[in-house]
């Protein structure tokens, strides 16, 4: 990253991004940013002396310590240490940046992608399992407080303590892990509505290059991909584009002003996205919904800068390569420059073509999702994203499960939002929840109910789409965000030393919590095998006083998933629903092993995912 100096004093805080790059890579032509603590670095003349790599061009910016370098990498080029020679007034810097030379595996290994045919477990590192004591606090950051009895403050969990705990999450059928972003959060703690707050979650960027000490570092993230990838699972990074946090370099000294979006005075977003794409929005609040900040500590990133595009593109890219991720998730993805986002899919789409990258686009309506992603609207801009966090299916799920029944209420919700899947190219390529780490809990928003946290866990593991599940929810961990998001990030119980119960273990759960952990296994396992709940057609029936019934289905396998939202016994007869059910003697419930030839008995409130057979 930096290195050998001679003759120049206050060189030794030079610092290059990319940190290193990678030999034989498409994205050969790489734009170095070199940062020093010197105001007289842009001064300096550089040269680069080694074999297949070229210097092409040198930027200045209006901040002395910075100097732009566009190299070009031969496909010839060999890994090894590159050495930029810097030169001023008879002073010389020499600088080493290393090329290594590329992960084995690409497409098979890493960078596989993420389908509807995984299982996705969401977890925020901080609060999930304790693996290394050692990191929980450091002197020289920002923020020195580690401690549980505060919802508010770090509480010591880290990558190791993931890594632990993947035979846990293998058994009940997850196939891949994304977890709240990794990288460093050197921030002190922000005054929010609750309180004073820590970066526990890890949305306050301060170093891309750098994963945050206190879960492990670098080190301890490519140990986690390895593990995750030795046991046929995957790895999924939390990327933000949209801002970073107010002790990042780039906003406590950027290389330009116009590395960040820039107000009079402070401006927050309007977190309307209807203003990006609707035919009569206004400049002034397209404007406000795309450069207004999200919160005052965390500063507008500027993607229109062509700078800081190329150093957000090279950081993903680098990331896949470094890290071994399969996929991405992009934070408050609807608040960033379109054409950027367009430009980075691209960048890592043609460097990994099996990769994945769903955005999250918390939208009010079906219209609005879709826009975000791949779509069959006629609409001026066209975005390329696979697919997006199904925010207007969730909310369907949650009508479904809370509403009474209704011409547009409760599971009719559901069906309508379904029925707008016209507007996706591919509705099988977005992420479906029940909950995430910025939501009320799944478990209490249906009451604390077993039989609507079964319809629910049903539907997500039934339903087209990639299911994701937030950590916890199998052994119904419950809560509103009341005082705070805090409240519903609380430590999974058993994954830190003190903790009195272990709920990793089937002896330290209650009866009750057992009981939704196996319906959760079952179905998961059986989804694993099903190529008619992975990526089958749907076909669904108009709901009728609360029933409702879809096939997943495909020339192998058909699957007739019932949920009945009433709170009466409701009677199914098959030969009400011959165009899916004709040629078939006979149905099995999945979870109880039960059959049946003609027709099933559903109590209120009750579910039934049955497999026709021959």
């Amino acid at each position: 990253m930096l290195l050998l100096v001679s003759g120049f004093a206050n060189a030794q805080d030079v610092s290059i991004y990319p940190s290193h790059w990678f030999a034989d890579m498409q994205y050969n032509n790489v734009q170095l940013i070199l940062k020093s603590n010197d105001t007289s670095f842009w001064r300096y003349r550089f040269a680069i002396t080694y074999p297949g790599v070229q210097k092409q061009r040198s930027h200045r910016f209006s901040n002395g310590k910075y100097v732009g370098l566009d190299i070009a990498i031969a496909k010839n080029a060999k890994p090894g240490d590159v050495k930029i020679i810097g030169a001023y007034k008879g002073k010389t810097i020499q600088l080493i940046w290393k090329l290594k030379p590329r992960r084995a595996g690409r497409s098979t290994i890493f960078a596989q992608g993420v389908t509807s045919k995984d299982f996705i477990y969401l977890i925020m590192p901080d609060r999930f399992s304790n693996g290394d004591i050692s990191n929980d606090q450091f002197n020289n950051l920002h923020d020195v407080s580690s401690n549980r009895n505060d919802v508010l403050l770090r509480h010591g969990g880290d990558l190791k303590g993931v890594q632990n705990h993947l035979s846990y999450l293998k058994d009940f059928g997850v196939s891949a892990v994304w977890m709240t972003p990794v990288i460093e959060n050197n921030m002190p703690l922000n005054k929010e509505a609750a309180g004073m707050m820590s970066g526990y979650h890890g949305y306050w960027f301060t170093d891309h290059y750098k994963v945050d000490a206190r879960l492990g570092g670098n080190k301890a993230y490519q140990e986690l991909s390895d593990s995750l990838h030795a046991n046929g699972m995957k790895l999924i990074q939390d990327a933000v584009y949209n801002h970073i946090g107010s002790h990042h370099w780039i906003a406590q000294e950027p290389p330009s002003p116009n590395w960040v979006n820039q107000w009079k005075t402070y401006t927050g977003s309007n977190h309307r996205d209807e203003a990006i794409f609707g035919p009569y929005s206004s400049v002034k609040d397209k404007k406000q919904m795309l450069d207004g900040w999200f919160v005052p500590h965390l500063p507008d990133v500027n993607q229109r800068n062509p700078f800081v595009a190329n150093y957000l593109i090279q950081h993903a890219i680098w990331s896949t390569e470094e890290f071994g991720v399969d996929g991405w998730r992009v934070d408050t993805y609807k608040y960033c420059d379109e054409a950027f986002l367009n430009k980075i899919n691209d960048a890592l789409l043609k460097e990994y073509p099996k990769l994945t990258i769903f955005g999250e686009a918390w939208t009010n309506t079906v219209a609005g999702s879709a826009y975000f992603t791949r779509n069959n609207m006629n609409v001026p801009f066209k975005h390329n994203a696979e697919g997006v966090t199904d925010f207007p299916l969730n909310t369907a799920i949650m009508a479904t499960l809370n509403q009474p029944f209704g011409w547009t209420e409760g599971v009719n919700k559901l069906y309508m939002t379904l029925a707008q899947d016209i507007l996706y190219q591919q509705p099988l390529n977005n992420c479906i929840f029940l909950d995430n780490h910025d939501m009320d809990r799944f478990y209490s928003v249906v009451g604390e109910n077993m039989n609507k946290f079964k319809q629910g866990i049903a539907m997500l593991l039934t339903l087209r789409g990639i299911p994701q599940l937030y950590y916890g929810t199998e052994i119904l961990m419950k809560n509103f965000k009341n005082p705070s998001d805090a409240m519903v990030r609380l430590d999974y119980p058993g994954g830190f030393e003190a903790d009195k119960v272990n709920k990793f273990e089937r002896g330290g759960r209650t009866t009750e919590e057992q009981e939704a952990f196996d319906y959760v296994r079952t179905l998961a396992l059986f989804r694993k095998k099903s190529s008619a709940l992975t990526t089958g057609k749907t076909m669904q029936f108009l709901p009728t006083d609360g029933l409702y019934i879809y096939f997943r289905y495909d020339s192998k396998q058909t699957m007739m998933c019932i949920i009945n939202t009433s709170d009466a016994v409701k009677q199914v007869s098959f030969s009400d629903y011959t165009e899916r059910t004709k040629g078939f003697s006979k149905a099995v419930d999945i979870v109880s092993g039960k059959q049946y030839a003609e027709k099933v008995e559903l109590p209120a409130r009750g579910t039934m995912i049955l497999e026709l057979m021959k």
